[in-house]
């Protein structure tokens, strides 16, 4: 099939088509005598692939990555790449949720006052542009790596890992999952919680940036329903979840991404969600004791974060960092 012949097929350009040859992502035979393009039912299948990746959003440079893997591994490795992509997408989207909040304060401001004074539209776009860097996400944890050790890495270290089990068993009595209810469990690394609220009826879905941490947790619980995805941009629509649950996850994150984490749990919850989290906090009158784990967010501070956005909280300290905390919304 000559190239005016696949254009046609495909609805594309020809030019498109030589973009696409140029970049290394389809290689035509070539006749000897004239040099014409001949296309066969492979490269129109990879051109079909192409076109639909591209539909997605998907960069040249990762479909460049993508399509080796899906001719060796299968649909796996496509798999990665269209779920990355499906993250990118909601990270930009929650990031055009924010610049359409801060110019609906604009004209809010303006509708009030009748103008609107250089220091105010300075600080919303300053606002506005320091929680776009605040949602900027890197994994400084090595999570892709430790994957495959991470089960044994929470039961053998004492330390970091301290109670890990109990945690477990708290939240899942605390989010008393009712048969069927729709649950996230964010930063689910292997699924450990996830499987547990699994056992309880709960429909489950989990969220990790990992996604070697994923594999494994699709490993052991196919029934999980996994997505590349963190708590600053979760890759859900609004009003989906029962509850939201998390685990030795919230803090990897500073205050200022702790009240956006908040911010999207509460988005993606429904009317009457809840929320349950455990993880290492520090007391107010700890300071002194854990000079090392500064970073770790005051238990305070937490509760205060979830009661301006409307819950109310009950909390449980299962050791000197280890804390379980439920928020309930006011409705």
């Amino acid at each position: 099939m000559k190239i005016k012949e696949v254009a046609d097929r495909l609805k594309i350009s020809q030019r498109a088509i030589r973009f696409y040859e140029e970049k290394g992502l389809i290689h035509p035979s070539k006749q000897n005598d004239n040099q014409y393009r001949i296309f066969d039912e492979e490269d129109i299948w990879r051109l079909q692939t192409i076109i639909a990746l591209r539909e997605s959003g998907m960069p040249i440079n990762d479909i460049q990555a993508a399509l080796p893997g899906l001719e060796i591994q299968g649909s796996s490795e496509l798999q990665y790449f269209l779920e990355h992509q499906r993250s990118v997408m909601f990270s930009k989207w929650v990031e055009m949720k924010q610049i359409i909040e801060t110019t609906d304060k604009m004209i809010e401001t303006l509708k009030k006052n009748h103008k609107l004074p250089l220091d105010d539209i300075y600080s919303l776009a300053e606002g506005s542009r320091r929680l776009r860097e605040q949602r900027a996400w890197q994994d400084k944890w090595g999570s892709d790596r430790l994957a495959s050790v991470h089960d044994q890495l929470v039961q053998d270290d004492k330390k970091k890992y301290k109670d890990y089990n109990e945690a477990l068993r708290l939240i899942v009595k605390w989010v008393a999952a009712i048969r069927g209810e729709k649950g996230l469990d964010i930063g689910t690394g292997t699924g450990n919680l996830a499987g547990r609220l699994i056992d309880e009826g709960a429909v489950m879905s989990g969220v990790d940036q990992s996604n070697e941490m994923l594999k494994e947790c699709q490993r052991k619980f196919p029934e999980i329903e996994t997505k590349l995805g963190n708590f600053l941009a979760l890759p859900y629509l609004d009003g989906k979840f029962d509850f939201v649950v998390s685990n030795f996850a919230l803090h990897h994150l500073t205050y200022d991404q702790t009240l956006m984490a908040i911010q999207e749990m509460c988005r993606v919850l429904k009317p009457h969600g809840r929320i349950c989290l455990a993880d290492l906090m520090i007391n107010d009158g700890d300071y002194a004791a854990h000079e090392e784990d500064e970073d770790y967010i005051p238990l305070s501070e937490l509760i205060h974060l979830f009661e301006n956005s409307g819950y109310i909280t009950k909390h449980l300290k299962i050791n000197e960092l280890l804390h379980v905390v439920l928020a309930v919304p006011i409705r």
